[in-house]
């Protein structure tokens, strides 16, 4: 068929024909509209949409001709026009006649073809605004619309764009391009189209009103914030089939549904968290949100992480399910990763945490400035969720997981929490800021509010009135409730409240997992060599916990977040020290020493929390990101400042338990001097040497730190005699190292000065309780793992002899049981021991006046030698395990420690003439017996011969000694120390039992015990009189005998 007779039969087809009078006609309307796009086809688009009027009008014959057809040529052109503007808006056409005719008109490259409407409109082939409703819905409906493109014009070019374009399955994202394209129309149509164009426009928006009635549709793709403004503002006007609220909940739990199930490193999660981001920033949709997300148990902690911002909460590299590694996507196969591998990977979590940290920030925050509705709402679910959550932090909760998972919201989701909320707090999170002394502590005193009270006064979180604070109230102190609490004050306590909830218990499990990880590590080694057939069941418990405890410490030491604790906890730190100093100004003020007297202090509504959050946080970077610490002087300075200020001080912090603590922060945060292997990194120490070694406050810090030492013997718990000991062990480190320290050193000598010159006080000189407790519990320690140690050694001769191999399993059982117990108790006893005995020796090197009294001489002389007869006396061999580093046995240290001390103190003649009368351990042969085993273990040539001498010289003195027992061996009872049975030499009589005693005697009783020891009234040295009777009766007596002695010589 020629091109003329293609031409004749496309016009008599074409629907508009229909309008012309003759088929004649219609062809000469053709030809000048065919004319008139070949002159128009390199034109711009809006000189293209009024294509039809110019050829019209350049073809004046025919217009003639037509018009008598037409109502008026003006009504066909503008129908025309509409046609092309709503093919180009919506990419759509009821046209599939040859490519050629419509080429250069404005026309779209690609259109989905709506062949189905077509035929149902018989055939028509234009589109106009009562139909576009219509195709717009058929277009939408349409599952594949790539399957129903055509082309527009004749173009033989492949345009992917465009075809992409019209093919658009997905229906948000189609209806916001239309959008886009109406609103592009609206800036370029003349005005006469104006209208029409404005009608596309809102029924794109339309539409997707109707989209979002059916969630599942609109929910899967990406928001398009300027449209669906539009969307939001058309259903908020009409809402008479549902309201708001109603549309958008659907929405969220589709949300909801989606992302619950998406990793932390998941891209597509950060698409999500987009939308959520716009949610929080749209001002209706927020507030519905926080009205969807409130709990329908408020009482039930693990409902808030069923709700939508929970569910975000949970997502972490933390295992989903405690216990189970299936499925986790972190640290598989940890012993088959190299270094640098795991390195990387803990990288791409942090970074990805940090993304995920700042989005849900960026929420929170949008949320809280919102609406003061909105601000409400959060508040409440904030508070609301704390409360109901408050058991996360009892004892039990560790020991009963299967109950804990179904009561508690997870720790993933109180690590994200935090997270969050300590970048909130960041803009008054450093130590001079004016901003952190608005803080109102008595908020945590108000007792149950209405509803309406805490919406008034900014009060949302609940039952803080029950927590123990730093002090108590004074019965005399009146509360000032603010009439409305700032949003800093709520977000600091709710902060500190989610680090308590949260952090604390994962740095526990992190400490458990740590230890058993290294048993493990050492079963599955004397597993392997045994050629056990656990082997392999042990490595694959080791594999899985080392996958938890790496997905753990991934968790919790993301940098971008320890800054922001650091920041926080340091902060806290000035805060708490400005209280106690009765601050309550918009300033700073500096610290000096006495501390002023507290009156109305706000310490009594802080709760301890603030201060043990504090400590965990510095113990945790000890342990595992040492590096914090070293970059963070400034901050350290107020630590310092901070422990100074509350470890010695019960006024200011009546938990002598939580004061212990600030010892162990102490520790954490110091230098730490370990001898690492070789080819271990040495860590860096530059800065906290610094730190230290120019604290202004040193004495005060030193005296601190003996006084909480003392403190912690009595603290009215059933198990304080055990406890100490634990909150002891790291005060022995934090000695040490002051005392290599000029400042502290000097200090610490200025104590003991002060105690030589007041021994017989009211109260007992703190230096001198502080030397009584510690040779308590050297006496103590080494005596129990010394007996630990004989224990352990013969439960090993019994199993290398074969005796285990006959026993029933239970029997066997049982003893490899013991064994291991008592070899944990033998461990513990043997590293305080070494510490206690380590502390004495150089301490002796200075300071000797106090050791040498009868106070403490007598008790010290006995102690060693007691220890020295095990150690090297015909006892030793009771001692000799296995494996004496297994159980950190150090026995050369400790004869060398004893032997140091012995010689400091041995100049003294006080003291060596003491020595003898220790009638229960000591010997001219023990002396003997100790030189031998220095030498045996290549000690110093100059402290083998010191040690010697002064083991002869103790010997001469022992003899003398021996005689002058003698002599005094018939002396009258009542010359004798009632406890002691000694001859006394100051005799003092207790005022409330009317007993005479040898005043060395009650004084060393008094250092442990004010009481009287017969009938356990209170007592005080100042409150003994001497009893001067009885000793010139003694001293007489001790005379007249020396006399008679000499007058009967030698032979009697």
């Amino acid at each position: 068929m020629t091109d003329q007779g293609n031409n004749n039969q496309n016009i008599s087809q074409n629907p508009f024909a229909a309008l012309f009078s003759s088929l004649a006609d219609a062809k000469q309307f053709a030809s000048g509209q065919h004319q008139a796009e070949q002159q128009y086809s390199g034109e711009s688009q809006s000189e293209s949409d009024n294509s039809v009027s110019d050829s019209i009008e350049d073809n004046d014959d025919s217009v003639a001709e037509i018009s008598r057809s037409f109502r008026s040529r003006q009504e066909l052109c503008e129908q025309l026009n509409v046609n092309h503007m709503i093919q180009r808006i919506f990419l759509i056409t009821l046209d599939n006649s040859d490519p050629s005719l419509r080429g250069g008109n404005g026309i779209p490259p690609c259109c989905v073809y709506l062949e189905e409407m077509a035929a149902d409109l018989d055939g028509q082939d234009w589109l106009n605004m009562d139909t576009i409703e219509q195709a717009l819905f058929s277009r939408l409906l349409l599952q594949e619309p790539g399957n129903h493109l055509i082309y527009m014009t004749s173009c033989s070019a492949v345009n992917l764009s465009a075809d992409r374009d019209a093919g658009e399955k997905r229906v948000i994202p189609y209806l916001y391009a239309c959008y886009r394209r109406a609103k592009e129309e609206i800036t370029k149509v003349p005005e006469k189209l104006l209208s029409y164009a404005v009608q596309c426009k809102n029924l794109t928006v339309s539409n997707a009103r109707t989209v979002l009635l059916t969630p599942e549709i609109y929910i899967r793709h990406v928001i398009f914030v300027e449209f669906l403004e539009d969307v939001i503002a058309s259903l908020l006007a009409d809402q008479e089939v549902r309201t708001f609220g109603e549309v958008m909940v659907p929405v969220f739990d589709i949300f909801q549904g989606r992302v619950k199930d998406l990793d932390l490193c998941q891209l597509l999660l950060y698409s999500y968290l987009e939308i959520l981001l716009y949610f929080s920033r749209q001002k209706d949709i927020s507030k519905v949100l926080m009205e969807h997300i409130q709990p329908k148990d408020p009482n039930s902690g693990i409902q808030y992480q069923k709700t939508l911002l929970g569910t975000i909460l949970n997502i972490s590299c933390l295992l989903r399910t405690p216990g189970v590694v299936e499925n986790h996507g972190f640290f598989l196969n940890p012993s088959r990763s190299s270094p640098q591998e795991m390195k990387v990977q803990e990288s791409n979590i942090y970074q990805f945490m940090g993304q995920f940290h700042d989005k849900l920030y960026q929420i929170l925050k949008n949320l809280l400035q919102q609406s003061s509705e909105t601000r409400h709402l959060l508040l409440s679910w904030l508070g609301g969720c704390l409360q109901a959550n408050m058991g996360r932090a009892k004892i039990w909760a560790n020991q009963m997981p299967e109950i804990f998972l179904q009561m508690y919201a997870s720790d993933a989701f109180f690590l994200n929490l935090g997270a969050a909320l300590l970048k909130l707090c960041q803009p008054f999170s450093r130590p001079y800021s004016p901003k952190l002394l608005t803080f109102n502590p008595t908020y945590c005193f108000l007792k149950e509010l209405s509803e309406e009270e805490r919406r008034n006064r900014n009060v949302h979180a609940r039952g803080l009135d029950k927590e123990t604070c730093l002090i108590p109230v004074p019965p005399q102190q009146t509360v000032e409730f603010a009439q409305s609490y700032s949003l800093l004050t709520e977000n600091l306590i709710f902060t500190q409240l989610t680090m308590y909830l949260g952090f604390h218990r994962l740095h526990d499990q992190m400490v458990k997992m740590n230890q058993s990880l290294h048993r493990l590590q050492g079963t599955w080694r004397d597993t392997q060599l045994s050629g056990g057939p656990a082997a392999a069941e042990l490595r694959e418990q080791f594999e899985r916990l080392m996958t938890v405890y790496l997905s753990t410490k991934a968790a919790t030491t993301q940098p971008a977040m320890l800054q922001n604790c650091l920041n926080l906890q340091a902060s806290c730190a000035a805060l708490l020290v400005q209280l106690s100093l009765g601050n309550q100004g918009p300033e700073h003020i500096p610290l000096t020493f006495p501390l002023p007297a507290l009156e109305n202090s706000l310490l009594c509504f802080v709760p301890e929390f603030f201060a043990e959050n504090m400590g965990d946080f510095f113990i945790f970077l000890r342990r595992f990101s040492d590096e914090v610490l070293e970059s963070s002087a400034e901050s350290l300075e107020h630590v310092l400042t901070f422990i100074t200020v509350f470890m010695g001080n019960v006024d200011r912090m009546k938990n002598p338990h939580l004061r212990a603590k600030l010892a162990e922060v102490l520790e954490a945060v110091m230098p730490h001097m370990e001898t690492l292997s070789p080819s271990a990194a040495q860590p860096i120490m530059f800065q906290r040497q610094r730190v230290f070694s120019t604290y202004q406050h040193a004495p005060q810090l030193a005296e601190a730190l003996i006084t909480v030492f003392v403190d912690i013997e009595f603290t009215g718990d059933p198990h304080q005699f055990e406890q100490k000991f634990n909150y002891r062990r790291p005060m022995y480190a934090i000695l040490k190292y002051m005392w290599g320290e000029e400042s502290y050193r000097e200090s610490i000598k200025r104590l003991a000065e002060y105690a030589s010159e007041n021994l017989e006080a009211m109260n007992p000189p703190l230096f001198l309780r502080f030397l009584n407790l510690l040779m308590n519990d050297a006496v103590f320690l080494l005596d129990e793992a010394i007996q630990y140690l004989s224990k352990i050694k013969i439960l090993q001769l019994e199993r290398d002899r074969g005796e285990w191999d006959s026993l029933a399993p239970d029997a066997r059982r049982e003893k490899e049981s013991s064994l291991q117990m008592f070899g944990q108790l033998g461990r513990f006893h043997n590293i305080m021991s070494n510490d206690t005995i380590g502390t004495l020796a150089f301490l002796t090197s200075e300071i000797k006046c106090l050791f040498v009294h009868p106070f403490l001489a007598e008790r010290i002389i006995s102690m060693l030698n007691y220890f020295l007869q095990h150690l090297v006396g015909p006892k030793m061999g009771a001692l000799k395990v296995k494996d004496f580093s297994e159980f950190d046995f150090k026995p050369q240290q400790l004869v060398s420690d004893i032997c140091t001390i012995y010689l400091n103190l041995g100049d003294e003649e006080n003291f060596c003439a003491t020595v003898p009368k220790d009638g229960r351990s000591y010997s001219p042969t023990l002396f003997c017996q100790t030189v031998r085993v220095l030498k045996k273990i290549n000690k110093p040539g100059d402290m083998i011969v010191s040690f010697s001498l002064l083991a002869d010289k103790i010997k001469s003195l022992a003899d003398r000694h021996q005689q002058e027992e003698e002599t005094y061996s018939d002396a009258p009872d009542e010359f004798l120390d009632p406890i002691m049975s000694t001859l006394m030499l100051d005799p003092v009589l207790l005022p409330s039992s009317n007993v005479t005693v040898d005043r060395s005697t009650i004084a060393r009783h008094l250092l442990s015990d004010q009481t009287d020891p017969f009938n356990r009234s209170p007592l005080t040295m100042d409150q003994i009189r001497p009893n001067e009777e009885l000793r010139q009766q003694i001293m007489k007596w001790l005379a007249d005998h020396k006399q008679s002695n000499q007058q009967m010589g030698p032979s009697g």
